[in-house]
């Protein structure tokens, strides 16, 4: 008999367990807990691996646990309980020690939610210091290796270690100069516009949210730039267009115009990512707490 490593077992992975128990589904389980499907999925196959059962198997439209998962219901619940236990006496007092965090966050995130959370940190007596460094389509080695402790992205990594939260759904948008031109009406007047678009310093490229479009359509960008600010100088005075949240009506691109695009394309996630070392720390539990509130306050 396969003997069961229960150090590969984490709080994490419990918590995915019970939820995927309690919705019968993998879908409804990311989206109850606000992460993405994939990292649900990797998350039960870790799970597998380590118990040696499939747990749920597919049924019709969702998935029936096994007679191994309903026995380990309660056990599990129990460990979360005590997990929890462990934490909730833990002393924290922000205005006591200095909070230092470097956050991977592209520009929209970074200007939505960042000032007003420092203003009000500082207005506290709160010592809080942030760095910021661009996160592209991130890489989960930038958290492991510690080179930042916090992203804010709307591509979020998977990996065991790597913990996420849906911060903000929001759906893409046309943003154009309505002094210079209509936005496109249709899908081919859409692809046959001159488009700016973002390509992050690794090369890869912001139409990545685009999902279920077949992007091979679209005209070759007339303008790429490696950040979102620099968008609105280019379409400003120009018939050209480019496709964003519509968040970024409330940061970079404020002072342009904005449609919703002619066809039709699934909205946008910003998601909060960390790594598993940050996960129960007090000071980096309250920064999370902060930028959920301010989160919860965006417009879309």
């Amino acid at each position: 008999m396969r003997k069961i490593d229960f150090t590969d077992l984490d709080g994490k992975v419990l918590r995915v367990f019970l939820t995927i128990l309690e919705e019968n589904s993998v879908s409804k389980a990311a989206d109850r807990l606000g992460v993405t499907q994939s990292a649900i999925s990797h998350t039960l196959g870790r799970l597998r691996q380590v118990l040696g059962d499939p747990l749920f198997v597919r049924s019709g439209q969702g998935l029936t646990p096994t007679e191994r998962a309903l026995s380990l219901k309660e056990p599990v619940q129990r460990v979360l309980d005590n997990m929890r236990a462990l934490t909730e006496e833990r002393p924290f007092d922000p205005l006591s020690e200095q909070i230092e965090v470097k956050i991977a966050a592209n520009d929209m995130p970074r200007e939505l939610i960042f000032p007003g959370l420092l203003l009000t940190a500082r207005a506290e007596g709160v010592r809080l210091r942030m760095e910021f460094i661009p996160s592209g389509v991130p890489d989960p080695d930038l958290l492991r290796s510690d080179r930042c402790q916090l992203m804010l992205t709307p591509l979020p990594p998977d990996g065991p270690d790597i913990f996420q939260k849906r911060l903000v759904t929001s759906p893409l948008m046309v943003f154009y100069d309505a002094a210079h031109r209509d936005p496109p009406q249709n899908w081919r007047a859409y692809c046959d516009s001159d488009h700016v678009e973002v390509r992050f310093t690794d090369g890869r490229n912001a139409r990545a949210v685009m999902r279920g479009v077949d992007q091979s359509q679209i005209r070759p960008p007339v303008v790429t730039l490696p950040h979102f600010n620099a968008i609105p100088p280019f379409v400003k005075g120009s018939d050209l267009i480019s496709t964003d949240t519509a968040l970024m009506k409330q940061g970079p691109l404020a002072d342009l115009d904005c449609a919703p695009l002619p066809f039709e394309c699934d909205p946008v996630s910003i998601y909060m990512v960390w790594h598993q070392r940050s996960a129960n720390d007090p000071a980096h539990r309250w920064l999370r707490g902060r930028i959920e509130t301010i989160a919860a306050t965006l417009q879309t």
